[in-house]
This record gives structure tokens, C-alpha cells and sequence, in this order.
């Protein structure tokens, strides 16, 4: 059996070959058959004479796992001059990795080839020639539909619920990293056993409750709800945070909302899309929504009052906590 599995999600990676070894064999004997190769440095002879061992007799099939020998012929275009004598040994390279073709054709049947890449081109000529041998499997990053879903599954799947703005707090704190949404969906799990995970639940469990807390703050500042932001400048204060991180945080979202207001719903265009990558779509969604209490006189004064609380912080006017509370005064007097 041959396979190749890709993509930038290693996450499903992973989990994807964690299953085929089930599959194949109890974890103890499939260890012992289990070889795991560098392509990076790999020959195509070195992986010849792996692939043809066969396997002991407490398993029927002989595991071996290549990593980045795909990545190895991605072919990026540069400003610098190129090395002819570098391009040279790669197409060499190239041209010996494309007899594998021939090799997976004649490979003993208990042997189980799994090729495992990053993100790669489609275009890559290794891929192409190798892809209608192999059972292919693409990972690529999940979109925020398709990350709700799936929190929603990770969630279900452990006898557990969250309601929907837990979800898009999650998915805006930690984006699509499901390594590290899998380790903040666990813990809020343990801490809300028979019950669901709402939105105050993420603000104070996990890796993530300082930026919970000052995604709060802004929504508090720029929706007019003073009680709630003065709770959360007390919060992030008294946790750590510093003037200069508040400050940042909420000059962000105020520049996201103006972009937002320029573009309108073009901001979701592609090529408007691309150069926002940093900020989720709920993100964006949210700036939308916000930009109707927002004119451009508003903004900036915004602006301005941001920039007031940064001078009197740097050069000692005020102490720190005296600043910010003075700028959240001046905010909703500019509302």
C-alpha cells in the first residue's frame, strides 16, 4: 500500500496516521516494523533497501514513513540570481526521485509506504507523477465554517456542548491551530462537566484569558457599554497586562473598523481577503457590525485620544492605571 498525506493541517495529519497504524497492526509488534526516514537527506536506494525488508512474523505489514521528500523538489521563485550548478544537482535530484514511480509499481505487498508533507504546490512534478499511485490525502487549513464544525464534533465527541459565542471567541483567540485548540477545548471541557461552555467560561479558563479579557474590553469600549469596560480595564490590570498592550489592542480593532467602513462587505473580496490574513473572519464580522456606530468624525477622535493616553503614558504625565482610565472616559465622551 502506498500513500501520501499533505497539507498544512498537521494536526489531522497526525490523527490521520495514528489511525492507519491501527489498522495495520496492535502498537507493540508494529513498532518493531515501523521505519521513519528524513527525505530531506533520503536516496532513492536507501528507501529501495528499506522498503524490501519484510516484516517479522508478529505482524503482516512493515511500516515506513518518509518525511519532506515532496518539499524537497518545491521550487520557489527568488530575487537573487539563481545557481545554475545548485539547479543543476536538483534536477538531477528530481530526475532519479521520479524512478520511485517504477519502484512502487514492483514494492512488496507488505510493505506500507506512507509519504508525509507540509503544504506543497500542486503543481510539484514528484506529486503529480507519484499521486495516481498513492492514495492522496490533502490537509489544508481549516475555514471558520469548517473550524466551527469541527469544534463543535471535538466538543460532542467528549459528551460535551458550547454555545455558538463560545465558539467564535475561540476560533478569534486561537485561530485554526487545532493543536492548540484541542489542548483549550480539553481544559474548558474538564472545568464545565455538565454543562455548557459559554463565552465567560473561555475569558477565565485557559491559555488564552488575557486576550479573552481584552477582546471583551474593546467590544465593551466601541459598543458604549462603560460598566463592562471599566470591569475589564480592572481585570487586565490587575492580571498583568500592561498600559501599552491594552492600548494596541484596542488601536487594532479601531483600524480594523475603519477598514471595514472603507471596504464595506468588499473587505471579504480575495484579493482584499489576502492582505488581511491575520484577522479571522469573524473578526471581520464583527468590525462590520461595529462600523455602523462609527462615523468618520468619531474615529478620529478615537485616534486622538488614543494617541493622548499613549503620550501622557511614555513621558510620565500619568501613571499607568490613571491613563487608561482617563482614555476610557474620553472614549464614551465621544460617543
Amino acid at each position: 500500500m502506498f500513500r501520501i498525506l499533505y497539507g498544512k493541517d498537521d494536526f489531522s495529519r497526525h490523527h490521520e496516521l495514528e489511525d492507519i497504524k491501527r489498522k495495520i497492526c496492535d502498537s507493540e509488534p508494529l513498532a518493531i516494523n515501523t521505519c521513519l526516514l528524513d527525505g530531506e537527506q533520503l536516496s532513492l536506494k536507501e528507501l529501495k533497501d528499506t522498503c524490501n525488508v519484510f516484516p517479522s512474523l508478529l505482524c503482516s505489514s512493515r511500516l515506513v514513513i518518509v518525511e519532506n521528500l515532496l518539499g524537497r523538489f518545491e521550487y520557489k521563485q527568488k530575487k537573487k540570481r539563481r545557481n545554475s550548478d545548485v539547479d543543476g544537482r536538483r534536477g538531477r535530484d528530481l530526475e532519479e526521485w521520479l524512478n520511485l514511480v517504477e519502484y512502487i509499481q514492483l514494492m512488496p505487498q507488505t510493505t506500507e509506504l506512507i509519504l508525509i508533507d507540509g503544504d506543497l504546490n500542486p503543481q510539484n512534478r514528484l506529486l503529480k507523477a507519484l499521486s495516481p499511485l498513492a492514495r492522496v490525502k490533502r490537509f489544508p487549513g481549516l475555514r471558520d465554517n469548517e473550524l466551527h464544525a469541527w469544534i463543535i464534533k471535538h466538543v460532542e465527541d467528549r459528551d460535551g456542548t458550547i454555545t455558538l459565542r463560545a465558539i467564535g471567541l475561540l476560533v478569534s483567540l486561537v485561530g485554526n491551530d487545532l493543536w492548540a485548540m484541542s489542548s483549550e477545548l480539553d481544559k474548558l471541557l474538564e472545568y464545565c462537566t455538565k454543562r455548557h461552555i459559554t463565552e465567560d467560561d473561555v475569558r477565565q479558563i485557559g491559555s488564552f484569558a488575557r486576550d479573552a479579557d481584552i477582546f471583551a474590553l474593546v467590544d465593551a469600549i466601541l459598543e458604549g457599554r462603560r460598566e463592562k469596560a471599566q470591569q475589564y480595564i480592572q481585570q487586565l490590570l490587575r492580571s498583568g497586562a500592561s498600559p501599552q498592550y491594552i492600548l494596541s489592542m484596542i488601536t487594532r480593532q479601531l483600524r480594523l473598523i475603519t477598514v471595514a467602513k472603507e471596504m464595506g462587505e468588499n473587505i471579504f473580496k480575495p484579493e482584499i481577503r489576502s492582505k488581511l490574513e491575520r484577522f479571522k473572519d469573524f473578526s471581520l464580522r464583527k468590525a462590520l457590525i461595529q462600523t455602523k456606530g462609527y462615523t468618520w468624525e468619531r474615529i478620529l477622535v478615537a485616534y486622538q485620544r488614543l494617541l493622548n493616553a499613549d503620550v501622557d503614558i511614555k513621558t510620565g504625565r500619568y501613571n499607568d492605571e490613571l491613563a487608561i482610565s482617563l482614555l476610557l472616559i474620553d472614549l464614551f465622551e465621544g460617543q
